[in-house]
């Protein structure tokens, strides 16, 4: 099959023929139909983060099953599925409880030392993102990381699901738990941004701010849910702290920037919460004052990974209110590409006005 290696940091994406190996008992082998382009992906691809190379990117996939394994019980040949990055072992005190997100053996679902790998290039291998390895034509992954959704939605949309809804709008209604009444701050408003703002609005916030450098995005989060916009050019923590008589309830930071971390922190109000979301440089650091803030204000900093999603449960969920129309996916599809334009897709979403570009063409 095809499929986008990318051979070291900070080259380009080159479309070349793998081999995929044949499904174990507990792997789904799917048709790639959509892959979306996430910014996760491209920092793997242009920092080096340690994370092993030569590898197929992309984690952003929805799809029809080919073939499973024997011990597959919930999807089936022909099944419209999503993948996700929640990786879990399922036997965890964390799994057991609903916590797969913060799983204590998430390489439970990697194959085992000396097992044949699943994608290889000229018989070596190669490492599947996320254990994915979306940007291909196919993809095989362990059945805990595939959900199934209803074949009415369009591939495109229903790509989305896998990382960018739940992260961002998981993060709100599942790690932050945003409640009638609520304020929200969102700096950052692409792809997860965007859903950030369309959870919390679910969720019953009172106002949510969208801050952003782009206009056109800024725009965009106002169809989103988003009840003020802030130009992030000038005093930012001012005007939301006058905004909302003090500060707001939770602040999301979804750029992975020392400034705007900082300025997510600074802006909250008394007991109000920063989450982290934006993917920070290897070794960067943030400064906060423990008195005036975390202990005076009573505020607190929470990383978050995958919106704290339970993804069995919460990708059906947003797939049936993306149905009932109370749910956008298909306004979060700002282009459509095809696999040898990878390059060119994320050079169009740094230029801005973008909120996701999904692979469609294969």
């Amino acid at each position: 099959m095809r499929a986008a290696v990318i051979t070291e940091v900070g080259q380009p994406f080159e479309v070349t023929e793998v081999t995929l190996d044949n499904p174990g008992p507990e792997e789904v082998l799917i048709e790639v139909r959509a892959s979306g382009l996430c910014h996760s992906d491209l920092h793997v691809a242009r920092n080096n983060v340690g994370f092993p190379m030569p590898a197929v990117l992309g984690h952003e996939v929805s799809g029809v099953v080919l073939a499973a394994g024997e011990r597959v019980l919930d999807v089936k040949p022909g099944d419209t599925v999503v993948t996700s990055g929640v990786h879990s072992c399922g036997v965890c005190a964390a799994c057991i409880t609903g916590r797969q997100f913060q799983c204590t053996f998430p390489a439970a679902t990697a194959r085992p030392a000396g097992a044949p790998a699943r994608l290889t290039l000229d018989g070596a291998p190669l490492t599947q993102f996320m254990g994915v390895g979306g940007f291909a034509e196919r993809v095989l992954v362990h059945t805990r990381n595939v959900v199934p959704v209803p074949s009415e939605i369009p591939f495109a949309h229903a790509a989305l699901l896998g990382c960018g809804v739940v992260t961002g709008a998981g993060a709100a209604l599942n790690t932050a738990r945003v409640r009638p009444g609520d304020t929200v701050a969102v700096i950052g408003c692409g792809g997860v941004g965007l859903n950030v703002i369309q959870g919390a609005a679910l969720g019953g916030a009172s106002r949510i701010i969208a801050i952003d450098l782009d206009p056109a995005k800024l725009e965009m989060a106002k169809e989103f849910g988003a009840t003020d916009a802030i130009l992030g050019t000038g005093d930012t923590v001012a005007a939301v702290r006058e905004l909302t008589r003090g500060g707001v309830s939770h602040a999301f930071e979804v750029i992975g920037l020392k400034a705007t971390t900082e300025q997510a922190i600074a802006m909250l109000g008394v007991g109000g919460t920063a989450f982290l979301i934006g993917v920070h440089q290897p070794g960067s650091t943030i400064e906060v004052t423990p008195f005036g803030d975390l202990m005076g204000k009573q505020k607190g900093i929470r990383g978050v990974s995958m919106g704290s999603s339970t993804i069995k449960v919460d990708i059906p969920m947003f797939a049936d209110l993306y149905l009932q129309g109370r749910f956008k996916l298909a306004e979060l599809v700002s282009h459509e590409l095809g696999l040898d334009e990878i390059d060119a897709g994320y050079e169009r979403i740094k230029a801005g006005g973008v909120a996701r570009g999904v692979i469609t063409r294969f």
